[in-house]
């Protein structure tokens, strides 16, 4: 018969080590699982030790913090990539003008409506929201243009680096 686990200190004993490999599963890193561990047992902690199955609801807890922890990173990462890219456009030194003048080059190769969407998002920050509200459309609508616009830069780059 297993030992009842009263504590936070029994359970973090009884189940951490594993619920850290089990959440570096989505993660990138060890850290970052730690940190997935330690968001689900907090909010497992908070609400859910009175759960038919403590443990399975342990378990969901830490999966649903490392799913939220992913997605973070990913947000993260686009808007540091946007950043870069951004940085690269608006760059006075010289070993960044071929690049910049490659980004401009397939920025022209896009319909006014496209150039707009990528200023309005990547360098005016603004939401998709907002930049409906701005063109008189859809949210949905300006975040599937915005799609459709870097997606064709996409491939104007893609197509200039070959030549």
């Amino acid at each position: 018969m297993e030992k009842p686990l009263d504590s936070a200190e029994d359970w973090l004993d009884a189940y951490g080590a594993r619920l850290v490999l089990y959440a570096r599963q989505w993660v990138p890193t060890h850290a970052d699982a730690e940190d997935a561990f330690q968001d689900g047992f907090v909010r497992f902690w908070k609400s859910g030790r009175g759960a038919d199955d403590p443990k399975a609801y342990l378990y969901r807890c830490v999966r649903t913090a490392a799913l939220d922890k992913l997605r973070r990173l990913r947000t993260r990462r686009v808007h540091e990539d946007a950043y870069k890219r951004h940085a690269l456009l608006v760059s006075k030194e010289p070993e960044h003008d071929d690049t910049r003048e490659t980004i401009e080059h397939a920025m022209a190769h896009l319909t006014t409506e496209q150039r707009e969407l990528i200023a309005m998002k990547h360098w005016g920050g603004l939401t998709f929201v907002s930049i409906g509200t701005v063109l008189a459309i859809n949210p949905r609508t300006a975040q599937s243009r915005y799609r459709e616009a870097i997606r064709q830069l996409r491939q104007t780059l893609k197509t200039a680096e070959m030549l």
